[in-house]
């Protein structure tokens, strides 16, 4: 497929590692009113990747890996901006500086965004460690495909994204491993643009988890939210379709759970989803549970 890549600007952001945040009371409630402590947002997550059950972990909104924000609130917004899913991000402080990761999400109200590193680089990196992006992908178009815009997508990312052109009818066929129905999602609706942040698939209907399998969701999923428009902020539209990836984990607080970063919306509908376990942006880049893992030396 065509597009407008070689037209693009290529553009450096930092953010640095950011700290777990807790308020004044460290409890949750539930909607069935029980308070919960639990982990959440920020820092370096050792053990949670691209690939694992984002459903599982006890915990609240955890973020897989690295999260990085700009403590300059027009900066972060920059940085939440011009960073795309796929673009690389280098370490340029501490003791893993040199080393290269892979943003994997935007996480929007803390407005982190996230990057996988390998374990090596993990156990280097320390809070604070300043975090260069190569920001490209904002101004990204199709030259055929008006009706389908591309939303966070590095174009790194939308090279191996295995979709299916159908001229005859001017649509994309693309995997994803879960289609949602909009009704079900949640916070992060009423946002005005949707190149930064998430919104959230809601898990507290039983009814809707099983129909939709929404327990095996993983981190780094590629799904459809069907009658949902993102083009301008999020809405309700009949026969719209986005395409996102999931980034953070489940919660437990009311209209909250594992957030959606965008990546493809028509209001037109011109996006057919089939079903695919393998559509994961861990596969397709070969990070998370899914990088190559060196040989050990004998």
């Amino acid at each position: 497929m065509e597009t407008n890549e070689k037209n693009l600007v290529e553009m450096s952001v930092v953010g640095e590692i950011s700290s777990p945040q807790s308020g004044p009371s460290p409890y949750s409630i539930t909607p069935d009113g029980k308070p919960k402590i639990l982990p959440g947002i920020g820092g370096i997550t050792y053990n949670v990747k691209v690939g694992d059950n984002a459903i599982r972990w006890e915990a609240d909104h955890v973020e897989p890996c690295v999260s990085v924000r700009n403590k300059d609130r027009d900066e972060n917004g920059a940085l939440n901006l011009l960073s795309c899913i796929g673009n690389i991000a280098r370490v340029i402080t501490g003791d893993a500086k040199g080393s290269t990761g892979v943003v994997t999400g935007k996480h929007g109200g803390i407005e982190n965004v996230l990057v996988d590193f390998d374990d090596r680089t993990l156990e280097k990196l320390a809070i604070g460690d300043k975090i260069l992006i190569r920001g490209i992908g904002v101004g990204l178009s199709f030259t055929e495909y008006p009706h389908i815009k591309p939303i966070n997508v590095s174009p790194d990312l939308l090279k191996v994204l295995p979709i299916r052109e159908d001229e005859t009818k001017d649509v994309f066929n693309i995997p994803v491993t879960h289609v949602v129905p909009a009704g079900i999602m949640g916070s992060g609706l009423g946002s005005q643009q949707c190149y930064r942040g998430d919104y959230d698939i809601q898990l507290f209907d039983r009814q809707n988890v099983e129909k939709y399998h929404l327990q095996t969701l993983r981190f780094g999923d590629i799904v459809a939210i069907m009658d949902a428009d993102h083009s301008y902020g999020r809405i309700y539209r009949t026969g719209a379709v986005s395409i996102g990836v999931v980034v953070h984990s489940n919660c437990v607080t009311a209209g909250h759970g594992p957030g959606v970063t965008t990546l493809l919306t028509s209001a037109e509908g011109k996006i057919v989803p089939y079903l695919d376990s393998t559509a994961n942006i861990g596969i397709y880049l070969k990070i998370g549970r899914f990088r190559k893992r060196s040989k050990k030396k004998s």
